[in-house]
C-alpha cells in the first residue's frame, strides 16, 4: 500500500512542482483536481499506517492539517525556486551570482522543512506516543524523499 500511494503522490507533486522543464499539458482545472486527489491519497496513506485510536485521531488530524498547510507554503517557495532556476537555465549558462542566489533559496527551503518537522514533532509529542510521532515523521520524510528523487531526475544540473 505504501509504495503504490507514494508513487501516486510523487507523480502528481512532480507534475505540480516542475512545470517549467516539462511540456505544460495539464490545464489549471485538471491540475487542481489532481492536487486534491493527491492530498486525499496522502491522507489515506497516513491513516493506513498510523494505527491511531479514536482519541489520538481526534488530536492528530487537526495537527496533520496544520502541518500540510505549513508545508504547502514551503512547497510554493520550492516551486518558485525551481521556476526561477528553469527560467535562468533556459537562457543558457547560469551566472555565478544567480547560482549563488538560487542555492541560498534551495538551502533555505531545506532548513525550513527541518524546522517544520521539529516544530510538529514537538506538538505531536504532546498528543501521541513517541513511536507514533516517529512513524508520522518517517512517513512524511519518505514521501518527501521520493518527491525530491523524482525532481532530481527531472531538473538538470547547473552550468
Amino acid at each position: 500500500m505504501i509504495s503504490r500511494l507514494m508513487c501516486c503522490v510523487v507523480s502528481g507533486v512532480l507534475l505540480a512542482a516542475v512545470p517549467a522543464f516539462a511540456a505544460d499539458q495539464v490545464s489549471d482545472t485538471n491540475m487542481e483536481i489532481l492536487k486534491e486527489k493527491l492530498k486525499a491519497d496522502k491522507k489515506l496513506l497516513i491513516a493506513g499506517n498510523m494505527e491511531l485510536t479514536d482519541a489520538e485521531a481526534k488530536q492528530f488530524w487537526p495537527l496533520y492539517d496544520s502541518y500540510q498547510k505549513d508545508l504547502d507554503g514551503i512547497n510554493k517557495q520550492l516551486g518558485q525556486t525551481i521556476k526561477d532556476y528553469a527560467e535562468n537555465f533556459n537562457k543558457g549558462n547560469i551566472p555565478n551570482d544567480t547560482a549563488k542566489k538560487l542555492l541560498s533559496e534551495a538551502l533555505s527551503v531545506e532548513e525550513q522543512e527541518v524546522k517544520l518537522k521539529r516544530t510538529y514533532a514537538e506538538k505531536l509529542g504532546k498528543v501521541l506516543p513517541a513511536t507514533k510521532v516517529a512513524r508520522y515523521i518517517q512517513l512524511e520524510t519518505k514521501i518527501r524523499s521520493l518527491i525530491k528523487f523524482e525532481m532530481a531526475q527531472q531538473i538538470p544540473l547547473v552550468y
